[in-house]
């Protein structure tokens, strides 16, 4: 076995809230902020059409997401039309 000196070293709170030195994950956060604010501005897209379709897509998924539950509901009643009187049915005779 060798033995090897330990190295480690303890971090603070925030460099491990920020997964390193705070300084160097802003400027990190900077040019990748940089490089795809310059593609979204080439293909022209910016930050109203971004939230603006982030809401509006919210709106619908809500929207067609009661849609399915109502449908869903519609089939339970549906089914257990028939469904429910036949179990009934069923477990009356086998009381017998």
């Amino acid at each position: 076995m060798t033995d090897q000196p330990q190295t480690a070293t303890r971090r603070s709170g925030i460099e491990r809230f920020f997964g390193g030195h705070p300084i160097n994950v802003i400027i990190k956060l900077a040019f990748i902020s940089l490089l795809v604010g310059f593609v979204m501005s080439v293909f022209g897209v910016n930050v109203q059409g971004v939230i603006r379709g982030a809401i509006s897509l919210l709106r619908e998924t809500l929207r067609d997401g009661f849609g399915l539950f109502r449908n869903i509901g519609f089939y339970i009643l549906t089914g257990a039309a028939l469904v429910v009187p036949v179990w009934l049915l069923i477990r009356l005779s086998k009381a017998r």
